[in-house]
């Protein structure tokens, strides 16, 4: 019965007479009207394009031959004819090539496309928001035959078809069909299953010209320098529900969030090639839980073909590097961050991709995903291409990619790079070399649109998860309320910080009082949104140094200094990032091409840096003054700013439970400052809850004995203070313990 059901499908579909032409010449993108079966004049007549088949026939599921096909021309257009009364069910296409190799596979002309007219009306719209379970290349079963579908969007195509090992790469050997003109082309290919590499061959309707491209929404590719796109499985056994759900629930703007910033491939690298995501992996998420980090942060993981851009010229956007294993492997490492502990942020670049003639410039002979006009559509510093997003088909791609990482890879956070140039027609242009929108105006409004509606969808689909903005303007509302007109984002990445701390701390100390408002002047807009202060790879790169040798003085100065620096990120309001390296104190700068310099860690004092990172990573984490308040002006508050001739600086940090806050002094110059008085707002003892001189740190030991009790001599506005020795180009952390 089924196989009868199949037949009578098979006749009312295809039951128009067509006159048969070569598959080169294809013109109505239509290959099921002149392939598969069909009845003409009262016969079952069977029309196969097989160009590499010396002689052909035609079996049914039991491998018995029903009829030898004659080649009709020399492009390979087979065919033959049965009564149509003859009982055939599913069938199979066998082949013989001159070498004597044949090859039975069941006819994919027999299965009609099945995308949905709701599907194609959603991609249009853009609201087909999961379009990667649509587009791209899916293991599936027709009617008990297993292969795979493949759809891809390429409305400006005269002809698209599937090409691998299995036709050899011959464009037009499996022609696919553009759906109810849709310009999504789909064709199913039985026995085609996983590891399979393939690509679409694309024939252009403007220049007629055929481009090999791979599939944007391949789940995997091969690794570089070689370009194919591989069927995947992505079916995985998770054991992270526990996390997912607490984070679902989670409040990021009161919870701790410290992250290591890493780029994979050099954090850790073997003798030979890459390291991979299960070995290295779990190397690195033992190393960032033991420093008390909680989250790891990847510069780009998605496909990309040059090594050189770190990540930042994406091509595939849903195919993890093959550099470091496969899907299965990329899923393995999310999941044991999950279960040790560890949120995972990815690096997401929707801003610009490159014109490598495999990917998507120019897809379909067309600026498919960019804009023809080079005053839109390029990126004069990258040489890359921008998104168009202004189309509803392009920004399904693109926020359909960020649900895929977010859902299918349970990844915690996306960190949108570059937004800046996302938001600014003019950015990086000169006069003439941009249009001003519809109004007049510099500012994208495609892109505005796309990136409150990313976050609104994100946020509603994926609850918990989090968006970080790399955005370096004084763009207002990154982190507002996307009803309220702000664009959405969780947290906005504090570039104005972190310049001017690194300026600050590069200078000679003795320079440092002209100076202090590098330090003083970013809390008067710490709040103006919600921040991260990243010390990132960006300020490790291309000359700038590495942390430690931006630090001016002799040896031992350079890490007091380093370490002051550290505790100063730790003691501003916002959540922090550091980028890999930092934490034990590299000397050279990064390069992508080697590992980082390991070596140092059995080295004082990097070894004593290493330790007070992982010490303040933990006191982050235990107390709730140091993140509970971290965008709410009421979490912070200056004792004495005004010290410019001291270089000295003090604050308390408040938490949202009640409790008293914690003191902040940061002694900015390597003098020694006995009985330093500061005020204090509270009657008592006060801890030492860290001294970053202290000598497990590298440093002189100098310090207050644990502890220090307040008197009643009023200060800065308060009734009681607190004489203080200050070690050397150091922080001190005070806990109140209360009137005893």
């Amino acid at each position: 019965m089924v196989h009868s059901r199949i037949v009578q499908t098979s006749v009312r579909s295809n039951s128009i007479k067509t006159e048969l032409r070569p598959v080169e010449t294809f013109t109505d993108q239509d290959p099921f009207r002149h392939l598969g079966h069909h009845i003409v004049g009262g016969m079952r007549e069977f029309r196969c394009f097989l160009p590499l088949a010396s002689k052909a026939w035609i079996e049914n599921e039991r491998s018995v031959r029903l009829l030898d096909l004659e080649r009709l021309s020399d492009t390979g257009l087979f065919t033959g004819s049965l009564d149509q009364k003859a009982e055939v069910g599913v069938y199979f296409i066998v082949y013989e090539d001159p070498t004597g190799y044949v090859d039975r596979r069941a006819d994919p002309y027999q299965f009609q496309p099945s995308i949905s007219d709701f599907d194609i009306y959603l991609f249009k719209k853009g609201e087909l928001h999961l379009s990667y379970e649509t587009l791209g290349a899916h293991i599936s079963v027709r009617e008990g035959v297993s292969g795979t579908r493949f759809v891809v969007w390429a409305p400006n195509a005269s002809a698209v078809s599937v090409v691998g090992n299995f036709n050899h790469w011959k464009p037009g050997s499996h022609p696919m069909a553009n759906v109810k003109h849709s310009g999504l082309w789909e064709l199913f290919i039985p026995g085609i299953g996983v590891d399979e590499i393939y690509k679409f061959a694309i024939r252009s309707d403007s220049d007629g010209n055929v481009r090999v491209r791979t599939d944007p929404y391949a789940f995997r590719t091969e690794l570089r320098p070689r370009t194919g796109s591989i069927v995947t499985d992505l079916s995985y056994d998770w054991t992270d529900a526990a996390w997912i759900a607490e984070r679902s629930k989670g409040n990021r703007l009161s919870e701790p969030i410290s992250v290591y910033e890493v780029h994979f491939g050099s954090w850790h690298r073997p003798d030979r090639g890459f390291p991979d995501f299960r070995k290295g992996g779990l190397e690195l998420i033992n190393y960032a839980r033991r420093l008390g980090f909680t989250h790891i942060e990847l510069l780009p993981v998605m496909e990309h073909p040059l090594d050189a851009s770190w990540g930042y010229q994406v091509i595939n956007y849903y195919a993890p590097t093959s550099r470091y294993g496969t899907p299965a492997d990329f899923k393995w490492f999310i999941n044991e961050c999950h279960r040790n502990g560890l949120g995972v942020i990815l690096d997401w670049v929707p801003a610009h991709f490159p014109d490598d003639e495999f990917g998507l410039s120019m897809y379909d002979g067309t600026h498919l995903f960019d804009h023809e006009d080079p005053r839109k559509g390029r990126h004069p510093d990258w040489g890359t291409n921008v998104f168009n997003y202004g189309r509803n088909e392009v920004r399904n791609f693109l926020i359909s990619n960020a649900l895929f990482w977010t859902g299918v890879y349970h990844a915690d956070g996306l960190r949108i790079d570059a937004v800046s140039s996302m938001l600014y027609l003019d950015y990086s242009r000169k006069e003439g070399e941009w249009v001003p929108n519809r109004y007049g105006g510099r500012e994208n409004l495609d892109a505005i649109a796309f990136l409150r509606d990313l976050n609104s969808i994100l946020h509603e689909m994926q609850p918990g998860i989090m968006t970080i903005a790399e955005e370096s303007t004084a763009w207002g509302g990154v982190t507002g309320r996307t009803e309220l007109g702000g664009l959405g984002f969780d947290f906005k990445w504090n570039m104005g910080w972190m310049h001017d701390t690194l300026e600050y701390f590069s200078k000679n100390p003795v320079h440092r009082k002209y100076h202090q408002r590098n330090l003083t002047f970013s809390v008067w807009y710490a709040f103006s949104e919600r921040f991260m202060l990243p010390l990132s790879h960006d300020e490790v790169v291309h000359g700038k140094g590495s942390l430690l040798s931006k630090m001016p003085g002799d040896y031992w100065q350079k890490f007091a200094n380093l370490r002051l620096c550290l505790a100063y990120q730790l003691g501003s309001p916002g959540k922090k990032l550091l980028f890999m390296g930092g934490e034990f104190g590299q000397w050279s700068e990064w390069d992508v091409n080697r590992e980082l310099d390991w070596q140092l860690t059995g080295l004082e004092p990097h070894s004593r840096l290493s330790l007070l990172v992982g010490d303040m990573n933990r006191l982050y984490r235990e107390y709730s003054q140091l993140h509970s308040l971290d965008s709410d002006p009421g979490g912070f508050e200056w004792i004495d700013f005004g010290d410019t001739d001291n270089s000295i600086i003090s604050f308390i940090r408040h938490s949202n439970d009640g409790g008293k806050g914690l003191i902040f002094v940061y002694n900015m110059t390597p003098v020694p400052r006995h009985k330093y008085r500061i005020g204090v707002p509270w009657r008592g003892k006060y801890l030492e809850l860290l001294n970053t001189d202290a000598a497990d740190y590298g440093g002189s030991g100098m310090g207050n004995f644990g502890g220090i009790a307040s008197e009643d001599i009023q200060m800065h506005g308060r009734p009681q203070s607190v004489s203080l020795t200050l070690p050397p180009l150091a922080a001190e952390i005070f806990l109140y313990e209360g009137d005893d």
